[in-house]
Parts: structure tokens; sequence; C-alpha cells
């Protein structure tokens, strides 16, 4: 999982996109295995045994072939191809991110991918002024030759696409590449396919759910180097985004607002915790400065530390580690490494232990690298 990067071959390609779509398989597993045994294909005929040593009792579903198969028609009738992590058209922030997807479908402009890029994320229902402030602060940055990033997503969002379409914009789906949501943003979502560039971790086909927004929201930050909330009110899914970038070690900017509109209480207290008050696009330039003076450079990270390809704990040990992570978990969720420490266990001992957990359903891993009992 380190080097330089390189472009799979067709059916490295068609072998992560099975991994990927396996059952209980998200990012962080998807890497742990990679590293482990060193290739998807391994990885694939591992996982029975792995979720049987982590208890689980049925089968577990493993994506066939001409699942993918599927899936891959589907993207080409759809006019998008796959991007894999460590690939050169990888977004290379996104890489830096411990869960980022180990594939992203892209239609349109794939060369936008690997330009800088900053977030501007808010309310649904936004006023007449914050979607007049985001266009033009969106055509400010866009000027400046950064990428606007953000969710396609009525009100904030699309005023942010619509600035930005001219210079260049990103739009990150929370379903398939191939669904238009909401279906009021249609014309924009064709009008970005076209100009700039969507991208989607979902597969093809998949209707955006409750679920599914968060996940988004995490790729929206971690392809940035910084997010703009504009208008966010408490609670609301804007926030969620604001987290995630402070996780990443992104930035985080906020534009002020009346403290007697709900929609910006959000925004006012982002700043009262010390984001970034914004009120043109001069204070992100000026914020971002450091940043854009040195390369752009990609991190890659060995995700199973201290863990050689091939290589497993004995079973006593693994039958220890995974009494003591057990013991520990809960529904509410726990840094993983507080976990570790409180395990007293090797970091390689436990990891291995979440990851039999996880393939055998037993516990969820949660944005912010914290895993919960299920």
């Amino acid at each position: 999982m380190t080097g330089a990067a390189r472009s799979l071959s067709p059916s490295e390609r068609f072998d992560w996109l099975r991994l990927i779509r396996s059952e209980n398989v998200g990012p962080i597993t998807f890497y742990q295995l990679l590293a482990r045994f060193g290739s998807a294909a391994a990885a694939l005929e591992a996982l029975p045994e792995i979720a049987r040593r982590g208890g689980r009792q049925r089968p577990l579903a493993i994506a066939t072939k001409a699942t993918v198969e599927r899936e891959l028609e589907a993207l080409a009738k759809a006019e998008a191809h796959l991007v894999a992590w460590g690939e050169p058209a990888y977004p290379p922030a996104l890489a830096a991110v411990e869960d980022a997807p180990p594939v992203l479908a892209v239609r349109g402009h794939a060369d936008l991918l690997t330009r800088r890029a900053v977030a501007i994320v808010g309310a649904r229902n936004a006023s007449a002024n914050g979607r007049r402030f985001v266009r033009d602060i969106a055509l400010q940055l866009g000027g400046q030759k950064l990428v606007i990033v953000s969710g396609l997503a009525r009100g904030i969002d699309g005023a942010a696409h619509e600035g930005s379409l001219p210079s260049g914009t990103i739009a990150v789906l929370a379903g398939g590449i191939d669904i238009v949501y909401p279906e009021e943003n249609r014309e924009l979502h064709e009008a970005i396919a076209e100009r700039g560039a969507l991208i989607a971790e979902m597969p093809v086909g998949m209707v955006p759910q409750a679920r599914h927004f968060p996940r988004r929201n995490r790729i929206i930050s971690g392809i940035s180097l910084g997010v703009l909330v504009v208008e966010a009110a408490v609670g609301s899914g804007s926030l969620i985004t604001a987290r995630c970038a402070l996780d990443q070690g992104r930035e985080v900017f906020a534009v002020p607002g009346s403290p007697l509109d709900p929609r910006c209480r959000g925004t006012n207290d982002l700043i009262r915790k010390g984001a970034r008050l914004v009120e043109s696009a001069a204070d992100i330039m000026e914020e971002l400065a450091p940043l854009l003076a040195v390369p752009l450079a990609e991190r890659r990270r060995a995700l199973f530390a201290g863990a050689a390809a091939g290589s497993l704990p004995d079973d006593a040990q693994l039958d220890q580690a995974r009494e003591a992570v057990l013991g520990l978990l809960s529904p509410s969720p726990i840094q993983v490494d507080e976990l570790v420490r409180q395990c007293h266990l090797s970091p390689a001992l436990v990891m291995t232990a979440l990851l039999e957990l996880e393939l055998a359903g037993r516990i969820e891993r949660q944005p912010g690298n914290q895993v919960a009992l299920l």
C-alpha cells in the first residue's frame, strides 16, 4: 500500500471492485485485507475463513463475477469509468484519508480530480442572499484556479456548482453515478457531467439513502484543502462535513449570519469554536496560502501497520484479542487508538481481531476511525 502511483490492470480492477462490493467489506477493511494478503484476489479467497474466525455462522456474501461484470457494463452505459486508489487519476488529497473509497466512479472531466480544491456546503433551504454570496465566491475561487467541490444538493450546494461551472466543479453523489438526486437538479447534474466531474462511491443504480450522506460528506471534505460552510443549522449535514474536515486535518471556514436566523446558528457556532470567519474569497486564499505554496503530495499509508503480508497471529493470541476487544466494545463508538490502548495488546493483533469481527458482522466502523458493537 505504499509507493508511487500506478494504474491497475483490468483483472486487478475487477478484483478490487469485487472485494469492495462484498458483504461487510468497508474501505478500511479493504485496505487491511490488501496489505495483509497482497492482492484483492488473494483477499477474496481468504474472506470466508476470516469471517468464520470472527464468529460468523452463515456464509459471507462475496460479490460474484457476474455482479461485477454487470456493474462495469452499467458504468460504460452511463458514460462513466472507475478510478482506483493509488492510480494517477485518483484525487491526491483524498488518497491520504484513512477511509478513502478504494474505487470511485467518474463521469466527466477526470482531470479535475487531481487539481487543488475547496468544498462549499450549506443549507438546502438557503436564503437568496446566501445563494448569491456562494455563486460569487465560487466564481472568485475558480478564478484562483481552485476547483469547487460540493454535494449537488439543493440550495447552497447547487449555487456553489453554478458559480464554478466555468472554472471547474466536482459533484460528489450520495447514490450511484447514474442517479439524479434531487430531481430538480437534473439540468445541473447534466451540465456538471459535460463541463465538470461527477463522482460516486456507491454502485451504479443505487438510490441515495440516509446512511449514504455522511459517507458522501467525508469524500467532499477529503478531496479538498478546506471546507466553507454557509448557512448551516445546528445538527445539519453540513456540520457533519465540517467535522469530517477536522478529523482529516482540513481547514474549516464559515460565513457568519444573523443570530435570529436558525440557518446561521451552526455556522456561527463553528466560528465560535475556531473556524476561520469568511467574508470574501481573499479570506480563504490567505489561509490556504501556505498549502498552495507546496506540492500536493499523496500520503501512501499502510493501514495494517506491523503485519507482514500473509502472516497471522496464532489462534490463542487471536482468541485472547477477540475476547478483549468484545469486552471493551459497546453500541457507543470508541476510537480504535483508545481501544488498542485499553486492550494492552499490539496494534496489529487488535486490528486483526477487528477485521475478523467486522467481516463477521459483529462490529461497525464509523467516521473518525471509530468502531461500535452491533
